[in-house]
């Protein structure tokens, strides 16, 4: 597998370069140089396959010849050991939960694949790999599990102060060994900032061997694939072949793996991008101008970014073609107040508690079915498990919202984290100082 930057195609380099250095050195994002669809007796026959296997199947195609077969049948086995299940709430509306790993989100999907491709590319006496990490929420957590114990790694998150959910919190900042969190006092953005700093100090890279485990890296990008076609897979079961994907966007990983997918054969009639009142992308596809601004603290934390990493990959697949991307992609935006709405109009008519990530997703979907007029079979993502989120609920919803053992668990352990401002040269002397 060869891969470019998005800033200069004719860059080449292989996967395992592409996933420890996270970026090109030119600040592009790194995409595979050619995607191979997959062919078309697997997409018409999906249906008899598992998740397991349709994930073998998508990253052997994406990756190649990277990673041997049998090594990359371990890693999918040991990394996604938990299901994906589509739920009907009515006639042709589905939900797609992504919440049963092991830090209760999507992105358990992209982090335990990727740090079991780094463990497996490191060598003995290598140099210590530094994983940096901006989260807004979810992140963090699932790539502390994901890395916790991996030797020869160290792991440094980087949360806002006072805008993650106190269970996300604690996620974050109750593991110990290899992990360390850091408490910015400033917004996503800033920290994704410092992020993006420390990989474009030439200084720092030659005293530490720094890699990402935010989206910008290809390796949380390609099992987040996995996804979209096993929920096809199970919707085709049924006899279901239309579907709209509506996905809560914030960075913009998640609908831009759904979007390979949808390049690699997927068949997909509509994508949804649901956000909340940082609105990026909705205003550059109403405007044709794309003018990032700074994030707004909402309920649906994971989706306060002003300025989304991904969708730089997403123009890139397009070609910067953007009636290309309307055609395909449909946006909207919601406030809080929308959010809280959508949350009890899930409850109130399904029973079905939805986190504010996942009510939005919804609310887009409900908002396209009525301006398209569409009969097509709806699934919206949900990206978290409520009980991260219980102080946004209201009471008769929060009573009824089941703790995991595993978030117990967490509630007696003290909270460890250093407290930085958003300078880049304390973080770049903390980093330094190990």
């Amino acid at each position: 597998m060869k891969l470019y930057s998005t800033n200069n195609h004719s860059l080449r380099a292989a996967f395992q370069t592409a996933v420890f250095n996270s970026m090109p050195a030119d600040k592009g994002l790194y995409m595979p140089s050619f995607i191979s669809e997959l062919d078309t007796e697997f997409i018409q026959n999906i249906e008899r396959f598992t998740l397991s296997q349709i994930a073998f199947k998508v990253a052997s195609v994406l990756l190649q010849d990277a990673i041997p077969s049998e090594d990359l049948q371990s890693i999918i086995d040991d990394a996604i050991n938990f299901e994906a299940p589509v739920v009907k709430l009515e006639e042709n509306i589905y939900v797609l939960e992504l919440f049963h790993g092991p830090s209760l989100a999507f992105k358990d999907f992209g982090a335990r694949f990727m740090s079991r491709v780094m463990a497996y590319f490191l060598k003995e006496n290598e140099k210590m790999l530094d994983v940096l990490v901006a989260t807004s929420g979810d992140t963090g957590g699932a790539v502390a599990l994901g890395f916790l114990g991996i030797i020869n790694t160290r792991v440094t998150i980087l949360y806002p102060k006072g805008k993650v959910s106190n269970i996300q919190e604690l996620q974050l900042c109750t593991n110990g060994q290899n992990i360390r969190a850091i408490e910015v006092d400033g917004t996503f953005d800033d920290c994704q900032a410092l992020v993006k700093l420390a990989f474009a100090d030439e200084q720092l890279n030659e005293k530490l061997r720094l890699t990402s485990a935010n989206s910008i890296n290809i390796a949380r990008l390609i099992p987040q694939t996995f996804y979209y076609f096993n929920a096809y897979a199970q919707l085709k079961r049924q006899g279901i072949e239309d579907i709209v994907f509506s996905v809560p966007s914030g960075n913009f990983g998640n609908i831009a793996a759904g979007l390979l997918a949808f390049k690699m054969g997927l068949p997909v009639k509509q994508f949804l991008a649901a956000t909340n009142v940082n609105d990026t992308v909705p205003r550059y596809l109403e405007t044709g101008v794309y003018e990032a601004k700074p994030s707004v603290q909402t309920y649906a934390n994971a989706m306060d970014v002003g300025a989304p990493s991904n969708w730089v990959r997403i123009m890139d697949m397009f070609k910067g073609d953007l009636m290309a991307i309307k055609h395909l992609i449909t946006s909207y935006s919601f406030t809080d107040e929308e959010t809280l709405a959508g949350m009890n109009q899930i409850y109130d008519q399904y029973q079905y508690i939805a986190c504010p990530h996942t009510a939005i997703a919804y609310l887009a979907l409900q908002h396209y079915r009525k301006q398209a007029n569409s009969t097509d079979s709806g699934v919206f993502l949900s990206t978290a498990h409520a009980c991260k989120f219980l102080d946004v609920f209201p009471e008769n919803i929060k009573s009824v919202i089941e703790i995991p053992e595993q978030v117990k668990r967490l509630m007696d352990q003290p909270k460890i984290a250093t407290s930085l401002n958003n300078n880049y040269q304390a973080f770049r002397s903390y980093l330094l100082e190990g």
